[in-house]
């Protein structure tokens, strides 16, 4: 994104949650100016103090977990007037796995709960569940249980920290080993193209990132339909950039802190510009045609 917006002679700058301040309620960043040579990105080695309202867009993006210190950069952005991409304060009030059930109709059966009695009659009614940690990213802390595993008690009290921490429960997808889908959002619309992720021989969910676990996946014009509710609900939420993790039809969960959408990969699947839909997407919203 960065390389797209400098190629289409945009100044763009770079910052991170610490260089974040108020002066007075004026929000500013410690930021540096980014720059192509021969195709590759850099920053110049000066820190320049910038108003935020300064700049015509503000792209924020830091990686979960979802923190004190990610909330408390969301607090600054609260005196910002500058357009923000996700909306800081839509992100403060969304969570990842649990407010997917915003959309509810479009998933499994699933808890949220610490409560390990809960947790265990849930996985014997439904024989087989996956439990989540609510704040962590990339599979981290999600774990597999199957009713009369002999870890069963380790397993929940490990994930909900011995009852202390919700958790999200979710009835198992068997077809989870065909890997999971990557719908992507862009405002009110959904990307026709996605990947999908593969689990890799000693793990049942995609963990690992690399091409080999990489696989293209065109959306149907049936799955567009489908899902074009959910980017309307969240776009008029303040995310307008989202990845749905999906498994046969159903979400299991709604990235919308730092939703990788996987350019590169779909770009030398599919020999498209993500990149290029997005930009255009951010600079005319109003304009996108898919």
């Amino acid at each position: 994104m960065i390389k797209e917006f400098l190629q289409r002679n945009f100044e763009v700058f770079i910052t991170t949650i610490p260089q974040l301040y108020l002066s007075g309620n004026i929000a500013y960043a410690k930021c540096y100016e980014s720059f192509l040579t021969n195709e590759n990105i850099f920053y110049k080695d000066i820190l320049y103090d910038k108003e935020i309202d300064s700049f015509d867009l503000i792209m924020f993006r830091p990686d979960p977990p979802v923190d004190m210190n990610n909330n408390n950069a969301t607090y600054i952005f609260d005196f910002v007037k500058t357009r923000v991409v996700n909306s800081p304060k839509a992100i403060r009030n969304f969570n990842e796995k649990l407010h997917s059930l915003y959309f509810n109709e479009y998933m499994s059966p699933n808890i949220v709960t610490s409560s390990l009695n809960d947790i265990e009659s849930f996985l014997k009614q439904h024989g087989q569940i996956v439990l989540k940690p609510l704040n962590r990213c990339f599979g981290s802390g999600v774990m597999y249980l199957y009713d009369g595993d002999p870890n069963t008690h380790t397993i929940i009290n490990t994930v909900t920290e011995n009852e202390t921490a919700l958790a999200m429960v979710q009835k198992y997808i068997p077809e989870v080993k065909d890997g999971d889908i990557r719908v992507l959002t862009l405002g009110d619309k959904i990307l026709p193209y996605s990947i999908k992720k593969l689990p890799n021989k000693d793990d049942f969910k995609f963990n690992n990132h690399s091409d080999s676990f990489i696989a293209d996946s065109k959306l149907s014009k049936s799955d567009l339909e489908y899902f074009t509710p959910i980017a309307k609900k969240l776009n008029s939420m303040g995310i307008e950039l989202a990845g749905l993790d999906v498994i046969n039809n159903k979400v299991i969960e709604i990235n919308v802190t730092s939703p990788c959408y996987f350019i590169k990969e779909m770009n030398n699947c599919f020999n498209i510009s993500v990149e290029k839909m997005i930009s255009d997407y951010l600079l005319t919203p109003a304009l996108l045609t898919l």
